[in-house]
């Protein structure tokens, strides 16, 4: 069963090994976490609903507390805490694009504002209701999840946009194809959630990022039904598909969606390198990022994170020796781990993989071979899952990211770090701050960031220090010149940051597109645009 108040299935677990736990409290001192409160005195928390009756809504209080919130930190503070500020008055969980106009309609007639829902994986605040007096419907596609049609002679397969990643993928393997679309939230979130925030991949280097996977499909707005057919490509005047990619539910409820899909490759293989220090290690990925070779991924940990990684899987005899070899290599405690990977046929795999390695030892560094990939690739969608072990052990977890060009990556990282790092210097707490390149570009680089700070007894005063932390970062981000956001969206964390990369003529832009489709202004209120 999906956890309420945490990430992922309550019999999943990431145990935490005891010298990974002396690692955090030697970072950070002691965590100690407050109890949760309970979901029936959650559920008794949630007030009464005043949205007239329909047959497609429900207004049990379980379902609109299970729809309450997403996975941000701010998000888990307030259902852990019990302060959770607002409820959906009613959730609805359509079977059919009819269904779906039918709720648009109701929603219209009653004046409630609505917020859809795919998975409910967003880290920054889409599916917060917000306060006032208009009711809020929360609109569940989960149940519209299946596969419409899948045209294997050109290479298009139309889902519902309430599909997840897992029977995604399962329908398309099954007729020997894939997405290869896998962003960390692969287990629950849904396309439509990828379309809608601009979701970029584990595997983006080899199949892109979803707006090229995107390739059409069909968007309920208050106004009538978006049609956007799946052309190969069109001169014909702006891409409407750009209206609805990065909308997050602004425009209308994405009901089904085109995408482009590939033959199942033969191989997947993943490799590990470590290089002696960060400047090595960048200057190899830029390198590899700016190569004609058919890598599928490349991601460099920055010597924290590195050492963290290492921390965190427990030790022992094969860690100690790993470390040991490094160091007579030349890669000591500044030392940088390079995942990589190639997916394909055999032999384009072996080319790719064999030129890397010429790139990565011409940069100092030395391969280690496919056992850390392996790791990595059987437990790439476990890891959310610490974070609930984390929590019950006294600490909370969060990330952010952002990219920019190669030229200010190596400054934005330390703004990054440096805010984070002294963020709440006036409370005497420490932060533990650590970072990866995880999508790579000849143009620059994504930086996705992570950091650890003690929860405190009470809610409030957690909330304050991640709200201080999440503010400090996103500032930093701004003065470097970054995007507020590579891959998670805005939602309503990001949307006091968006006019610095807009302009005020772009934020305009934008709203008027989701006042052409939304005139009344119902569509998931207060994200995306002030």
């Amino acid at each position: 069963m999906k956890r309420w108040n945490g990430w992922g299935d309550d019999n999943t677990g990431y145990p935490l090994p005891q010298p990974a736990q002396a690692y955090l409290e030697q970072k950070l001192g002691r965590g100690s976490a407050p109890p949760d409160v309970a979901l029936e005195t959650a559920v008794r928390r949630v007030p009464a609903a005043p949205l007239p009756g329909h047959p497609l809504i429900t207004t049990d209080p379980v379902d609109r507390l299970l729809h309450a919130a997403g996975q941000s930190l701010g998000d888990w503070i307030n259902l852990r805490g019990g302060t959770v500020p607002c409820f959906p008055d009613g959730v609805a969980y359509p079977l059919t694009e009819d269904d779906v106009r039918q709720l648009l309609a109701y929603a219209q007639k009653t004046g409630a504002m609505v917020i859809p829902y795919g998975g409910g994986t967003s880290v920054v605040g889409h599916l917060s209701a917000p306060e006032g007096d208009r009711p809020v419907l929360t609109v569940d596609m989960g149940r519209m999840n299946g596969l419409i049609e899948l045209d294997q002679d050109n290479h298009l397969a139309d889902f519902q946009a309430g599909v997840r990643g897992p029977d995604l993928e399962a329908a398309l393997r099954a007729r020997g194809f894939t997405l290869g679309h896998y962003p960390q939230s692969f287990e629950y979130s849904t396309l439509g959630g990828w379309v809608a925030t601009r979701s970029a991949g584990q595997l983006s280097l080899a199949y892109g990022r979803i707006e090229r996977l995107f390739a059409g499909g069909r968007v309920q707005t208050p106004e009538g039904d978006l049609e956007l057919p799946a052309f190969p490509a069109s001169a014909a005047g702006p891409d409407l598909r750009d209206f609805i990619l990065g909308s997050e539910g602004k425009v209308g409820i994405i009901s089904r969606a085109t995408v482009r899909v590939t033959a199942l490759p033969e191989r997947e293989t993943f490799l590990a390198a470590f290089f002696p220090g960060p400047d090595s290690g960048m200057a190899a990925v830029r390198a590899l990022a700016r190569s004609s070779m058919s890598l599928a991924m490349l991601r460099l940990s920055l010597p924290e994170e590195t050492a963290t990684n290492l921390a965190l899987a427990g030790g022992g005899r094969l860690i100690d020796l790993l470390n040991r070899y490094l160091a007579w290599r030349g890669a000591g405690p500044d030392k940088c781990m390079l995942l990589y990977g190639a997916v394909g046929g055999g032999k384009e795999v072996n080319r790719a993989l064999r030129r890397a390695a010429v790139i990565i030892k011409e940069h100092g560094g030395v391969p280690v071979g496919a056992r850390p990939g392996h790791e990595w690739r059987k437990n790439r969608f476990r890891v959310p899952y610490l974070r609930n072990v984390l929590w019950e052990k006294g600490y909370a977890v969060d990330t952010l990211e952002t990219a920019t060009t190669w030229s200010r990556v190596e400054q934005t990282v330390a703004a990054i770090e440096t805010a984070l790092r002294d963020g709440l210097k006036e409370s005497g707490e420490q932060v533990h701050v650590f970072t990866h390149l995880s999508h790579v570009y000849p143009q620059g680089s994504s930086i996705y960031t992570s950091y650890l700070f003690r929860i405190d007894a009470d809610p409030g005063e957690t909330m304050r220090r991640w709200q201080l932390l999440k503010g400090a970062a996103s500032r930093a981000i701004v003065r470097c010149g970054g995007t507020i956001s590579h891959q998670h969206g805005v939602g309503l964390d990001h949307r006091s940051y968006l006019a610095a990369e807009k302009g005020t003529l772009g934020l305009e832009m934008i709203r008027s597109v989701c006042k052409t489709a939304d005139p009344a202004g119902i569509m998931n209120p207060g994200k995306l645009v002030p």
